[in-house]
């Protein structure tokens, strides 16, 4: 993205997608080019223009097919320790992963899949509460949420609202990703003292209109695969998703023409100005006398002198390029 505007330059999210942001600078010529029968090693070299700057922004957004979602110590990073190779951190307290993880499910029967850890989101994360923006982004690419619950009741929240608050901060940030499937996994079941709040829970979420509910244990495995092999199921129904932009979104680059003035300041002086004089001015050593007189060569070759007489400069009168001075002669 453009930092200044915030507008994007280029979304790259296909294998081997390329953009060339800036271009350099045209390159000089080396002394050789220089050369002569009388001056055969030329202490002289065109120098390069230098390259276009821009500050950018450069923004990570994870491209899975599953994304794992729910609040902190829900038990994401263990169920994907559970169905990959990936090695997240695991601890029993808030905001042990601090950045997303990736991990490929690989089991027998289903075809593989990519299946992010995405850190816990809290209410607020829409609004920039916590670190919840940079963690929500990682959703958009994926096709499928897996959305963890802990039905155990042992961090004091109510399973209910903690869902119905997720799915809150998913549509204050971008209203499609409440369209996003949506498989629900009431999870830490070895820890659930009374198992008949299982039916009261799954009949609540089915209310809201959710109908894909697994009960499973992260910890010791229980209903893990019966969930992967879903998961791998829904992935064979739902396309690969493209990002829809609009046309204001992108950013147009300001086509840059490198012109010059001439003013007479009231000392008399011919001021050349403009984005040709601060090029010139960076591609040559105006202490060198060979520099000079490439530079002489390049404001007779733009143009520059011919405007110069018809402004009326005569032999004596100073030329000022920025804080370079000197005087004219034809």
């Amino acid at each position: 993205k453009d930092k200044e505007s915030g507008k994007i330059i280029s979304d790259l999210s296909s294998v081997d997608d390329k953009y060339i942001v800036l271009k350099g600078g045209k390159g000089g010529k080396g002394n050789t080019k220089f050369a002569t029968p009388t001056r055969q090693a030329p202490d002289f070299a065109e120098p390069g223009m230098p390259g276009e700057e821009r500050h950018v922004t450069l923004e990570l957004k994870l491209l899975a097919d599953v994304g794992l979602l729910g609040f902190p110590n829900v038990g994401k990073s263990t169920l994907l320790s559970k169905v990959s190779k990936a090695q997240p951190k695991i601890a029993n307290y808030h905001f042990t992963t601090l950045e997303p993880n990736l991990g490929v499910v690989a089991m027998p029967g289903i075809n593989p899949f990519v299946i992010a850890d995405i850190p816990g989101i809290i209410e607020g994360a829409s609004e920039g509460v916590g670190l919840g923006i940079q963690f929500l982004r990682h959703i958009e690419r994926t096709r499928l949420l897996l959305h963890i619950v802990d039905v155990s009741g042992i961090e004091g929240r109510n399973p209910v609202e903690d869902f119905i608050k997720i799915n809150e901060e998913l549509k204050k940030y971008k209203l499609d990703l409440t369209d996003r499937p949506q498989i629900v996994v009431m999870n830490k079941l070895d820890l659930l003292y009374d198992k008949s709040y299982l039916d009261e829970f799954r009949k609540e979420i089915e209310g809201l209109g959710y109908s894909e509910i697994y009960a499973i244990s992260a910890a010791t495995g229980e209903g893990v695969a019966e969930v992967m092999k879903a998961c791998a199921e829904k992935l064979q129904t739902i396309p690969v998703i493209e990002t829809i932009y609009d046309v204001e979104d992108f950013f147009i680059p300001e086509i840059k023409q490198f012109t010059y003035d001439v003013e007479i300041d009231e000392e008399g002086v011919f001021v050349v100005s403009g984005s040709f004089v601060d090029r010139l001015l960076n591609a040559v050593d105006i202490h060198n006398p060979s520099h000079l007189r490439y530079f002489h060569k390049v404001l007779g070759n733009k143009g520059v002198l011919d405007r110069l007489k018809e402004m009326g400069i005569e032999d004596g009168d100073f030329i000022r390029l920025n804080d370079f001075e000197f005087e004219y002669y034809a």
